[in-house]
């Protein structure tokens, strides 16, 4: 810069999301995807959600094997390089598109109890986090959003309902008619029914 006129000098500028920065976060999200899977093979899929700023949380999908399943992943995460600031993972069973945020929250809000899966932890975090009680250290937050095996649960968990593909090609045709405007939503395929 200090021997031409016409230099450029290519940066982004740090600030509220969505910043240009979006892209490369994203790109990357996918391009380590590979090496998580090689350290943590139980590892689904995971995103980086733009608005967390990419280190402030992180969803993770697991194909869920044995009690506490989650819990060892989230402390994996929390010992793999860049990833050990991340303030926030969320942990969803396979099925769950953690690309998909009505998903995650519907999993988030229907399978967890703060009490028994919420884990909070302290351990170093990026110098940039300015709600850190102190300077590149704080407080960080595991949630377990997964289905509760029999060891993990009090009660008989459930089984996952799925609507027949049947009814929802029925609903979809007959959407209009039932005088509702919007396309419906599925939660399994990016649409209700």
């Amino acid at each position: 810069m200090t021997m031409r006129a016409d230099a450029i000098y290519s940066s982004t500028v740090v600030g509220v999301p969505p910043a240009e920065d979006a892209f490369l976060g994203k790109a990357s999200e996918r391009i380590w995807l590979p090496a998580l899977r090689a350290a943590i093979p139980e590892l689904v899929s995971y995103d980086l959600p733009v608005a967390g700023v990419f280190q402030n949380c992180v969803i993770v999908s697991i194909q869920k094997e044995f009690p506490g399943h989650a819990r060892r992943v989230m402390h994996a995460l929390w010992g793999l390089s860049s990833l050990g600031l991340v303030k926030c993972i969320v942990v969803v069973d396979d099925f769950v598109d953690v690309h998909d945020y009505h998903q995650v929250f519907f999993h988030a809000c229907a399978n967890v109890d703060p009490a028994r899966d919420f884990v909070l932890v302290e351990g170093p975090l990026d110098q940039l986090d300015h709600a850190a009680l102190r300077p590149s250290y704080g407080g960080k937050l595991g949630v377990d959003a997964t289905h509760k095996l029999p060891a993990e649960a009090a009660r008989i968990w459930p089984d996952r309902i799925t609507m027949s593909q049947d009814v929802r090609e029925l609903v979809s045709r007959r959407w209009k008619e039932y005088g509702l405007l919007d396309a419906p939503r599925d939660p399994d395929a990016g649409r209700l029914f």
